[in-house]
């Protein structure tokens, strides 16, 4: 195949702004961050590019965790079907998504973890005495699995998906909330701080919380085709889980009393749809400075003549980058065209690009492409160090050109008809509500199968105070709640 053929095979024929699905699925196969050819429903294969971002997030949650207190783990990735069946409400909501394994005749049933507090909370029984052994905050990283019957979607929706899941057990309800808290900051420092990503933290209403829990905050980002997309959800399971496990402990009164107990799951794979989707271009992904497996590529141009002069001095600038801590890589390949090159590193997503010829070799200078903006600017070699700062104020701009982004897309809503109008420019609706209590479920059921949305939750950051009433059922609203589609 030639080159050019490459290339045109390579490129991305659709805009984001005006086919998002087909833009993202062209973006996650040419960029090589997925490859589904394979053929299993709802399993993919990740690519190195798309697996060292997962590893990068793994790295960031995981300090974060771990600063805050966390300790990893490795549980097994099996749990019989006797611990599934203890808590009622647990077993019914994730019966339907099991994936059971084949057995013995003689052994009990065993499924592939679909989540893991039936393992945990046992675990906590035996390893939990009195209060002086709590707080103890316990963290997995690994792959889940649920049997969706649903369309999948790959690294959104699928039936194997990479995540941690935090699970930690207090000596009384107030240090579990706190958790609950603590979680959410978590995901803000990750999610918003260090990838540019907006999100809204959302108390879900009584009929979408996680089975088994008391309650669920998610976080929920906003997707160029209008959709919101879950990140990671905390979730207080009060005694619930304890008790039929028998998780007790002694309190410093000297009595016996049940564990109260949280769970975190920040999915790696999820995350990086909204990395990819956020940040992304018509030219293809936009990588922050941190999440990059490549952060500068260097790229250098020759003739036979000057070749070797030329990468040597591209071999300098590469030992100098490393030097200073900056993954680098030299793109030396013969078979491709510098300009095949920028393309496919521009593809890739890469932070900044260095050009070196003939008349950056004499003036001992480099040329810079920066990915997001799409400038060059030419710079003395004294400069290089510079690039770690340039990847600051970089971060610095996709998170404010994600903020903005973010900007009247939330719209209040008086009427059913203003919420399909918001719903249909993309938007979310904000609304007052009768109840996020089991009695609102009726008129989350009709915004569903009339309005074709979902009530997402309130905000769990912040008290808003409803007014009037329900404009569904037109009964007193009780919250303010945010409606929209979803994936």
């Amino acid at each position: 195949m030639t080159k050019e053929g490459k290339k045109t095979r390579g490129g991305l024929t659709v805009k984001k702004s005006e086919n998002f699905s087909e833009w993202y699925s062209q973006v996650i196969e040419k960029a090589e961050i997925v490859d589904l050819r394979l053929g299993i429903k709802g399993f993919i294969t990740v690519r190195p590019w798309g697996t060292l971002m997962i590893e990068k997030l793994y790295d960031m949650f995981e300090k974060e965790l771990q600063d805050k207190g966390h300790l990893p783990v490795i549980m097994p990735s099996v749990i019989p079907e006797s611990n599934l069946k203890k808590e009622a409400s647990h077993i019914q909501g994730f019966t339907p998504e099991v994936f059971w394994l084949k057995t013995e005749e003689n052994e009990e049933k065993l499924a592939l973890r679909p989540t893991s507090e039936t393992v945990f909370t046992p675990m906590f029984a035996l390893w939990v005495r009195s209060h002086r052994d709590l707080p103890l905050k316990l963290y997995q990283r690994g792959s889940v699995f649920r049997y969706d019957t649903k369309a999948t979607r790959p690294l959104v929706r699928g039936r194997e998906f990479q995540w941690i899941e935090c699970h930690d057990a207090f000596a009384t309800k107030k240090e579990a909330e706190a958790q609950v808290k603590e979680d959410i900051d978590t995901t803000k420092k990750i999610l918003y701080e260090q990838l540019g990503i907006p999100f809204l933290a959302m108390k879900r209403p009584s009929w979408d919380k996680f089975a088994g829990a008391e309650y669920t905050i998610g976080s929920d980002v906003l997707m160029p085709d209008g959709k919101l997309i879950q990140q990671p959800s905390t979730h207080f399971m009060g005694q619930k889980f304890s008790k039929v496990f028998n998780a007790k402990f002694t309190t410093k009164e000297n009595k016996e009393d049940y564990l109260y107990t949280t769970a975190y799951g920040p999915a790696m794979s999820r995350i990086l749809v909204s990395i990819i989707s956020t940040h992304g271009d018509d030219s293809g992904l936009v990588l922050s400075f941190g999440i990059s497996p490549v952060q500068t590529v260097i790229i250098p141009i020759y003739t036979i003549k000057n070749k070797p002069k030329i990468l040597k001095y591209a071999e300098e600038i590469l030992k100098k980058l490393k030097a200073n801590g900056i993954i680098t890589k030299l793109d030396s390949r013969e078979d491709y065209t510098p300009g095949w090159k920028f393309h496919e590193w521009e593809l890739k997503g890469v932070p900044f690009r260095i050009e070196i010829g003939e008349k950056e070799l004499k003036e001992k200078k480099f040329t810079l492409f920066t990915r997001d903006i799409g400038k060059k600017i030419t710079l003395s070699l004294s400069k290089l160090n510079s690039i770690r700062k340039l990847g600051e104020i970089y971060d610095k701009r996709l998170k404010t050109k994600a903020d903005n982004n973010m900007k009247g897309k939330i719209v209040n809503c008086k009427t059913k008809e203003d919420i399909g109008k918001a719903l249909k420019s993309g938007k979310i609706a904000r609304i007052n509500f009768c109840s996020t209590e089991k009695q609102g479920e009726k008129c989350a059921e009709y915004i569903e199968k009339e309005i074709g949305a979902e009530v997402r939750g309130t905000l769990a950051d912040k008290n808003e105070k409803s007014s009037g009433k329900c404009i569904i059922c037109n009964t007193r609203a009780d919250a303010v709640v945010y409606v929209a589609k979803s994936y």
